[in-house]
């Protein structure tokens, strides 16, 4: 058990070193120079080649690749993730504040995602070939189909404009989180639902299920107590890997609701080619991605033993 917690250490450094070197590479080989288009907006007009130059100097710009991502390397294993070109701010702190209103729009996306998705896919199991199964399964195609920006604006025109029960844009209250979590959560709800359904279904023509029902188990303690249980096993990975993919999508409901997240500091970042924040925001979404998945791997033997069990003697 232990070679194998180690060896996810290994697997964990590499991918993120792979992360680091690509994110790193890719914003170095964008065509335009960042010294000259932030002078240029800082000032109001175009700077002179000698300012260029020395802005150049003054963030390491002028060093070869190699050397830049070397010095950023050993910053970033410090803590240190440079200073915003534009803002001249540390970008750390800059993602300290940033990141909980990301992380919570996230977790209340899954939520309101778990909370559809479940009872749903449940019923879809349990009433399989019906109208109740059938009518679950096209809203589950609408959810996967339907793009994010547009179901938030469209809930944006009901609820905010229309209706006025939720403010239309912002962030800080309970009020201003409902529009963009259901708007993040639908998507992959309708992912979730389709596997519960599946597993269930699985599930449900298994032999204990049988042997359960022969003994007289009422319905609902079988789908609920025995079956349900063991059907969650699969989605938990699907969940699990779910959350980096609602991390990216918070960027686009996060510029949709004028929400301020990691999402709109990395675009704002991006047009301002103000790449030290480029890079932070990409590696942190990445750390959280990878991390995920090591939870992940633990809520398999919380939820099945015989997992845990099986890794242990194959590490």
């Amino acid at each position: 058990m232990l070679r194998a917690f180690l060896a996810r250490l290994g697997s964990l450094g590499v991918v993120l070193a792979g992360v680091s070197v690509v994110t790193y590479g890719i914003v170095f080989l964008t065509p335009g120079d960042p010294a000259y288009t932030i002078l240029r907006e800082q000032q109001g007009r175009p700077p002179s080649d000698a300012q260029v130059a020395a802005f150049r100097g003054e963030h390491g710009l002028d060093e070869p690749f190699v050397v830049q991502y070397l010095s950023w390397l050993t910053d970033a294993l410090q803590g240190d993730l440079g200073t915003s070109y534009y803002r001249s701010e540390p970008v750390t702190a800059l993602l300290l504040e940033y990141l909980p209103n990301t992380l919570e729009l996230a977790l209340a996306a899954m939520v309101v995602s778990l909370l559809l998705a479940v009872p749903t896919g449940v019923l879809s199991a349990v009433h399989r070939d019906t109208w109740i199964d059938r009518t679950s399964q096209i809203v589950a195609l609408l959810g996967v189909s339907i793009p994010n920006f547009w179901l938030g604006y469209v809930l944006i025109l009901i609820s905010s404009l229309w209706l006025g029960l939720t403010p239309v844009s912002g962030a800080g209250t309970i009020d201003h989180l409902v529009l963009p979590a259901i708007t993040l959560g639908t998507s992959m709800a309708a992912i979730v639902s389709r596997l519960v359904r599946t597993s269930l279904l699985d599930v449900l023509d298994a032999e204990y299920v049988d042997v359960a029902r022969s003994k007289g188990v009422r319905e609902r303690l079988v789908v609920y107590k025995h079956a349900l249980r063991n059907a969650l096993v699969p989605v938990v990975t699907v969940v699990g890997l779910q959350f980096g993919f609602v991390l990216n999508g918070a960027v686009v409901v996060e510029i949709v609701f004028q929400r301020p997240g990691l999402g709109t500091l990395l675009v704002d970042a991006v047009f301002a080619r103000d790449y030290p924040i480029v890079q932070g925001v990409v590696l942190v979404t990445a750390v959280a991605f990878v991390v995920t998945n090591q939870l992940v791997d633990l809520a398999y033997v919380v939820l099945d033993p015989r997992v845990g069990q099986g890794r242990g003697d194959h590490p």
